[in-house]
């Protein structure tokens, strides 16, 4: 996984887009006889804002029928549930209302949300063909729960989604759900649940104790798989296609939206969710 110290690298994308965004509005301001220039900076953080609440907004419309049913994880952001173009939208309608009175910072503010766009288009574009080029999914011997050999990418042949966890890691627990319900949900994708640097007593001591039935519960008490995929903490989430290729990654906890948003996006339509009626 790719990334800059404790940060996944589409956070560092979006802080140097909106730093760009910023810089260059308050260049094009200062260069226009008797702009206000220094008010540029601030309304385009404005409109960030305003934009990052409502593409948050719009996310949780599009996905209404999974948050409703965890309701506090509207509130965590980690998860990356944002709808971009809905955000820019209400963006550049908050400039066109903000500038109505002194429109000579209309054309700065634009060219300043036009290259943070462009950058955050750059930045996603390298780190998909950065993803096209990660190694396969690891040929790591671990273990059951039963203390069985099982070798990791003897799941290739279908789409894995490959998390890494621990008792431990609170955002850990709280994901776990979102497993359970995702492995009935999605019968055509592996969930695979890698347990780091715990004891088999120990991992299944916490299973018993949440009620959790996941079908696939490996071992890896000394922590090779997170060596393997570059992670930097826990819990990490992986998704991987049925050829064994990397196809995305999630570093923090993963909500029910989330995870349903990713697969829909990586995975083919005969892999999605199964329904009640099948």
């Amino acid at each position: 996984m790719i990334g800059v110290g404790p940060f996944s690298v589409q956070v560092v994308a979006v802080f140097a887009a909106v730093l760009l965004a910023w810089m260059v509005a308050r260049l094009v301001a200062k260069r226009l006889p008797d702009s206000p220039y220094k008010a540029t900076g601030g309304m385009l953080l404005d409109a960030v804002f305003l934009g990052g609440v409502v593409a948050r907004l719009g996310y949780i419309a599009q996905w209404w029928e999974e948050y409703a049913q965890s309701p506090m994880s509207m509130i965590f952001i980690g998860d990356q549930g944002f709808s971009l173009w809905v955000g820019v939208l209400a963006a550049l309608a908050f400039i066109w209302w903000r500038t109505r009175s002194i429109r000579a910072l209309r054309r700065p503010l634009l060219m300043g949300v036009t290259a943070g766009l462009l950058a955050w288009s750059a930045a996603v574009g390298v780190l998909g063909l950065l993803q096209r080029s990660a190694p396969p999914l690891p040929a790591l011997t671990l273990a059951t729960l039963d203390e069985k050999p099982v070798v990791l990418n003897s799941y290739t042949g279908r789409p894995v989604v490959l998390n890494l966890w621990a008792s431990w890691c609170p955002p850990c627990r709280r994901e776990m759900p979102v497993f359970e319900q995702a492995q009935a949900q999605y019968p055509d994708i592996s969930f695979v649940m890698v347990n780091q640097g715990e004891s088999a007593q120990q991992a299944r001591a916490f299973l018993d104790a949440e009620n959790l039935q996941l079908k696939d519960v490996l071992l890896d008490p000394a922590s090779k798989t997170m060596q393997a995929v570059a992670s930097r903490g826990l819990p990490t989430t992986l998704f991987f296609d049925e050829h064994g290729r990397l196809v995305d990654t999630h570093l923090g906890e993963l909500s029910m939206a989330s995870l349903k948003s990713t697969v829909s996006r990586r995975f083919a339509p005969s892999q999605q969710i199964k329904t009640d009626k099948e």
